[in-house]
């Protein structure tokens, strides 16, 4: 009999005025008809680790080494910062807003958490971390020179600090109007 499986990933979730001042980021950028699929603003989260399927059985186990793996950590100041795209202009598949503030600090909480996780049969990443917050998808082609334009107006954004002070695990379900996330599990991160 095959174990039902969910899709699950580790993250860490914004307030909700951060994720409005990156709506009006994607509202002004939906004003140059740029050819995306916007990712809703109450989606918006920092991804620490993409897990896929596991079975149902394996989430206790999951969360529990995600809990061991922060346990040290104190919570950490972040902003949304800049925007850019991903592999790069001429090719770009993903636009994301950055992340400023402690991002030493959000590298070592994500090496922990892949840490973690590899003790329980998750294999760590190759490619180095890159914290960022998808805010759209590229489907078909976008002229480079309009999108290098959106680039440039917005490379100056930032919103205020916000505090990451929690860690959670989600299940993620794909829907035809958009993916709908649950929280499976929550570590607090307490200061030290």
């Amino acid at each position: 009999m095959m174990t039902d499986q969910i899709r699950t990933f580790v993250a860490c979730e914004l307030p909700r005025e951060i994720r409005s001042e990156i709506g009006q980021i994607q509202e002004n950028l939906k004003q140059r008809r740029l050819r995306l699929t916007w990712v809703r603003p109450d989606k918006l989260h920092l991804t620490l680790k993409f897990l896929g399927d596991v079975s149902i059985d394996r989430v206790e186990t999951i969360a529990d080494a995600v809990g061991k793996a922060v346990r040290e950590f104190s919570p950490i100041s972040l902003s949304a910062k800049g925007i850019g795209v991903f592999p790069g202009i001429r090719r770009a598949r993903v636009l994301w807003v950055g992340i400023g503030g402690e991002f030493l600090q959000l590298g070592q909480l994500q090496a922990a958490v892949s840490g973690g996780l590899a003790g329980v049969g998750f294999p760590a990443e190759k490619r180095p971390y890159r914290g960022h917050l998808t805010i759209g998808r590229i489907k078909a082609a976008v002229d480079p020179r309009q999108l290098a334009d959106a680039l440039t107006e917005f490379s100056d954004f930032e919103t205020a600090s916000f505090q990451v002070d929690e860690v959670v695990l989600f299940r993620s379900q794909l829907k035809p109007d958009g993916p709908i996330y649950t929280r499976l599990d929550a570590v607090k991160l307490y200061p030290h």
